[in-house]
């Protein structure tokens, strides 16, 4: 498979209310670094997986409703720990409802999707499936 994966960034605010996790139990902020790789089966007659614009554009569009967000406040999250792991789910349906709506121009030919949130230097999460 052919891959191109785009990268941005998003800042929240969120508590982990479980013993469990010990002391961001109480709120906190993080900063993600966040990619998103697109991935067909192979490339188009220009030589391209998706266009890396369209791509970055796809991706900001599905981070927005979360810059600068206390997550703990935003209701679809409710009764929710929003971990890592569970960011990236939500992150990936995001993105792949809009590759579905034909965001990327792509003629369906994406076939899967990575969402990679990594929480700093030594820790990522990932989400990855079919579309």
């Amino acid at each position: 498979m052919f891959a191109v994966e785009v990268r941005d960034h998003i800042m929240i605010g969120h508590s982990l209310p479980s013993p469990v996790f010990g002391p961001a139990q109480g709120m906190h902020g993080a900063t993600f670094t966040v990619d998103a790789a697109f991935f067909t089966e192979d490339i188009d007659e220009h030589g391209l997986v998706v266009d890396i614009g369209l791509a970055t554009r796809v991706l900001a569009e599905a981070l927005a409703p979360l810059r600068y967000a206390n997550l703990d406040e935003v209701p679809a999250f409710e009764g929710k720990f929003t971990t890592t792991e569970f960011l990236c789910g939500h992150l990936f349906e995001m993105v792949a409802e809009r590759v579905r709506a034909g965001s990327l121009q792509d003629n369906s030919r994406v076939k899967k999707l990575r969402i990679t949130l990594h929480e700093s230097h030594v820790a990522r999460a990932w989400f990855e499936g079919d579309l």
